[in-house]
Parts: structure tokens; C-alpha cells; sequence
């Protein structure tokens, strides 16, 4: 990637406010990921993130972002 100058970010999200909760099926698995759910972070603040790792400089690169809620448990 550096003789292109091509940068790459993977970003690992924790609970962010979508839509997966009201998509999962089985009763009560469900239940669980709604529970977890309740402190996620709103989907702006994720946005935030990824816009702020695209709009670095090119001698920059942000390699890894961990972003999680702070009451989230690892």
C-alpha cells in the first residue's frame, strides 16, 4: 500500500444505535441484544469518528479505532 499511498482504517464498534436490535428473530437472543443495546452510542457519534480518520492529511494514516460506549463492558 505505501507505493500507492493508500491508507486503511479498521474501525471495531461497540453498541452504535442501528437497527440490529429490532432485526434479530430469535426470541431470546433478542432480548439480550436489546438489553445490550440501551447504552449504545448514537450512529452521529460513529459517523464522527469514521469522518474524522478520512479527513486527515496524506501523511497520516489512522490505522485502528476502538470505539465502544464508555459503560460498555470489553
Amino acid at each position: 500500500m505505501k507505493p500507492y499511498n493508500i491508507r486503511t482504517t479498521v474501525i471495531s464498534p461497540g453498541a452504535v444505535a442501528t437497527e440490529l436490535p429490532n432485526s434479530v428473530t430469535e426470541p431470546d437472543i433478542a432480548e439480550k441484544v436489546r438489553k445490550a443495546y440501551e447504552i449504545a452510542i448514537p450512529a452521529d457519534s460513529f459517523a464522527r469518528a469514521v469522518a474524522f480518520a478520512m479527513s486527515q492529511s496524506e501523511e497520516v494514516d489512522v490505522n485502528e479505532i476502538l470505539f465502544r460506549p464508555t459503560r460498555q463492558e470489553l
